[in-house]
């Protein structure tokens, strides 16, 4: 083996594990832990509030491009609050300037917020633009997949349990015919909480490497020799 092969193991296998240990945890939470009923074969129907397994990817992988260490953790937690405020803003305003069928409410907002968001940038160092268009983009994606609420008319399905969606004029427009209909403001709390959990797996991530990385390869972890050329905290 290479020697950057060697050194990148042990990042790999703590990243591995962590990943399992999140996917694991979120789709038992959504789906068996905090539900709102029986689907059958042996599924439930999530609740409002879920946890949201490529969310905390996306903040994962950023708090690495934005150098894996104490600061990157910091500015990847605060570009997901921002990130999530905003699109909760562009979700609340798009829909009071123009709902179905017209997408030109919900495109002027994004535009309009996207300008602020880089101006914003301008104001602090800690401001990492990246990792807040990556958490707008999230809760945006996960609006849209289950099922634009508030733009589209009870797109997010009318009552929270399993009568509200076997009938199809209250099931919501979401994801899975309607299983994954969520109200607007979930869809902020559900990625948003989704997307700290991802900063704070990267820093364990980093952590916990630098706990089982022997001391001869820690001042130069996996990180680098994994070719992310970021450096560890």
């Amino acid at each position: 083996m290479t020697t950057k092969f060697k050194a990148a193991l042990p990042l790999a296998l703590v990243i591995g594990v962590l990943a399992f240990v999140w996917c694991e945890v979120a789709l038992n939470f959504t789906f068996h832990w905090v539900t709102n009923g029986d689907l059958g074969g042996g599924l439930s129907l999530p609740a409002s509030f879920h946890l949201i397994v490529p969310a905390a990817l996306i903040s994962w992988g950023f708090f690495f491009a934005a150098g894996a260490d104490t600061s990157a953790f910091v500015k990847t937690v605060l570009a997901s609050l921002i990130g999530t405020i905003a699109a909760l803003a562009a979700m609340a305003l798009s829909s009071t300037t123009a709902d179905t069928p017209d997408f030109w409410g919900i495109a002027l907002w994004v535009g309009i917020i996207a300008a602020v968001l880089v101006a914003v940038a301008a104001l602090s160092d800690q401001v990492y633009v990246p990792g807040v268009f990556g958490a707008f983009a999230a809760v945006f994606f996960w609006w849209t997949a289950t099922g634009l609420d508030r733009w589209q008319p009870d797109g997010g399905g009318v009552g929270s349990g399993l009568n509200s969606l076997g009938d199809p004029t209250t099931a919501g427009t979401g994801a899975f015919g309607g299983v994954l209909s969520t109200p607007y403001p979930y869809v902020a709390m559900s990625v948003g909480a989704s997307l700290l959990i991802g900063c704070v797996l990267g820093l364990l991530s980093v952590k916990l490497t630098a706990l089982i990385t022997p001391s001869a390869g820690r001042a130069q972890p996996d990180v680098a020799a994994a070719d992310a050329h970021v450096t560890t905290a």
